[in-house]
């Protein structure tokens, strides 16, 4: 099979699989309706994916469980797991524990997801081209985390509903891994080497140092927007002017948009820099958190082309922290920071999380984004100085 062809299927597969991602997360409202849970315990159906998701990734990584099977297999084992937990959830009808422990388990196996679907993307792509095709990794991701809304917005489904389409979407990515999905020519041999005191001395270098702190400022914005960008739009004053159709807006928004986004992001990386790319969505992105006030009250058009602005931007750069840090870590203890950086930025969006929701519960939703103005304003400073030490290294691994 060709290779493009491939690097087609991996990102179809992505999809596809990740759409169990935020699909509780996309019926919170009716989910509290019919089960009667506050508020503040609400907050944790997203988090404990991000907890899970961070137990996974480092448990796959300890037990090089992707060097030991075949990467497709993994993935499609994984995807079947995943939609097994959110199809159990629309079968729940009490118990918010239960709810819980299925969300967590759901990001367990998501770890097996969304890390084996880059190394089949990397295992396709040459050096020369793969920023761009990380780029469309990631931006699968995006679009597949985003289909709830979509099925939500499109058709008038009870929850239940909702969950059991994204199951059976993230079926069909498994089907994909299974049956159609392979390894390239590319595909590292061998374990990642791992050194667990790397995770702490990388912090040391300049260059890793900087990288990862444009990381964590990015995801202490990213997955906190995701999470809690419908109910931003769904309280805002022209919410009427959607007509109902406001989670189609948010889907394409973040969806399409940010599909877009990722691939511009990993053009731009792959031209221009890892730094500059990274930088410059950084500071779009960072502009739209300071600036969620205003588009709040804004009539429907501008809020649409706001979110849309900030849904290209906020992904636009995820793809490049993961190809930069390999270029300037220690090459030896590749595995180990990437581990590592994954799990602290992903344990970084449990907390922005948490804090915009209580932070909305005080000032209402007009002001909760302006919590994450911090992320990325640390992460341009730290692309900035980035830039002078990726001056001094080669553009490629």
């Amino acid at each position: 099979m060709r290779p493009t062809t491939q690097r087609l299927l991996i990102a179809a597969t992505q999809v596809l699989a990740l759409a169990v991602w935020f699909s509780v997360s996309a019926v919170v409202p009716s989910l509290r309706h019919d089960l009667s849970f506050s508020d503040a315990a609400a907050v944790w159906l997203t988090g404990t994916v991000q907890l899970g998701f961070v137990t996974g990734a480092l448990t796959a990584t300890v037990l090089n469980l992707s060097d030991r099977m075949r990467p497709n297999v993994l993935l499609g084992i994984s995807a079947v797991l995943a939609a097994a937990c959110t199809a159990a959830v629309a079968q729940l009808t009490d118990g918010f524990t239960a709810i819980l422990v299925l969300r967590f388990l759901t990001g367990v196996f998501l770890a097996g997801v969304y890390p084996t679907g880059m190394k089949l993307m990397a295992s396709w792509a040459p050096s020369a081209g793969r920023g761009a095709w990380m780029g469309v990794l990631i931006g699968a991701l995006t679009l597949g985390s985003a289909l709830p809304h979509l099925i939500g917005g499109l058709v008038a489904l009870p929850w239940r509903g909702v969950l059991l389409a994204t199951a059976g979407i993230g079926i069909v990515g498994a089907l994909l891994a299974f049956g159609l999905v392979r390894s390239g020519p590319h595909l590292a041999s061998g374990p990642v080497r791992l050194h667990p005191r790397y995770a702490l001395s990388m912090f040391a270098e300049r260059g890793p140092r900087l990288v990862n702190l444009g990381y964590f400022g990015h995801m202490w914005e990213l997955y906190a927007l995701w999470t809690w960008i419908p109910v931003f739009v769904l309280h805002a004053p022209a919410v009427g002017e959607f007509n109902g159709r406001e989670q189609v807006v948010v889907f394409i928004a973040m969806g399409v948009l940010g599909f877009a986004g990722c691939v511009a992001g990993g053009l731009a990386a792959d031209r221009f820099g890892r730094a500059r790319a990274a930088g410059t969505a950084l500071a779009v992105s960072g502009t739209c958190c300071a600036l969620s006030p205003l588009a709040f009250t804004a009539p429907a058009p501008v809020l649409a082309v706001f979110c849309g602005v900030w849904g290209a931007s906020v992904i636009a750069d995820s793809g490049v922290f993961s190809t930069a840090l390999s270029e300037v870590a220690d090459r030896r203890f590749v595995g180990t920071a990437l581990s590592a950086q994954t799990a602290i930025g992903f344990g970084l969006t449990v907390a922005s999380i948490q804090f915009v929701a209580v932070l909305a519960a005080f000032t209402g939703w007009q002001y909760a984004f302006l919590l994450l103005v911090p992320g990325p304003l640390v992460g341009t400073i730290a692309m900035a100085r980035f830039a002078k030490v990726a001056a001094t290294r080669p553009a490629g691994p």
